[in-house]
């Protein structure tokens, strides 16, 4: 069994020129790509299996992430079920020489685990042995349920 706190990635993209749009801000399809690629590491660290994406909930984009900035994006599985991982994942947009962080985007990402013949697999029970991770949990299952599409 895998506890929810070690599923818990973070990882940092510069924002670079050739990632921007007309106005000089993250593209909304870079962010996505971003988040969708940390999402699925956390979903193969919890899982142990190779993870394909299989759903996105909706995506609002909030404020932009200036050239030169950082995505900041942070994301856990929250929920498991037979071959399904579900993944909260925020991105942020943060500026290295202040430190300050804004949130940009967040979103639920739902992978399967598939085995080496690309077929869905079995993913071990999800556990919670810390408040931090009882709370991290249930923030997601809370707002989650508020975004049902």
């Amino acid at each position: 069994m895998t506890d929810l706190m070690e599923t818990v990635i973070e990882n940092r993209e510069m924002v670079q020129p050739n990632h921007a749009n007309m106005l000089d801000v993250a593209h909304g399809g870079n962010v996505m790509k971003w988040m969708d690629e940390v999402g699925a590491m956390s979903a193969m660290r919890f899982s142990g299996e190779m993870c394909v994406t299989a759903r996105v909930n909706q995506m609002n984009f909030e404020r932009p992430i200036p050239v030169g900035d950082t995505a900041y994006i942070t994301a856990y599985v929250y929920d498991a079920g037979t071959s399904s991982v579900r993944v909260r994942l925020v991105a942020e947009r943060e500026n290295l020489r202040t430190r300050e962080r804004e949130r940009t985007t967040e979103s639920y990402f739902v992978y399967v685990a598939i085995d080496e013949d690309n077929v869905p697999t079995t993913v071990p029970e999800l556990t919670v042995s810390t408040a931090e991770g009882e709370q991290l949990r249930d923030e997601a299952l809370a707002d989650e349920m508020g975004r049902a599409d």
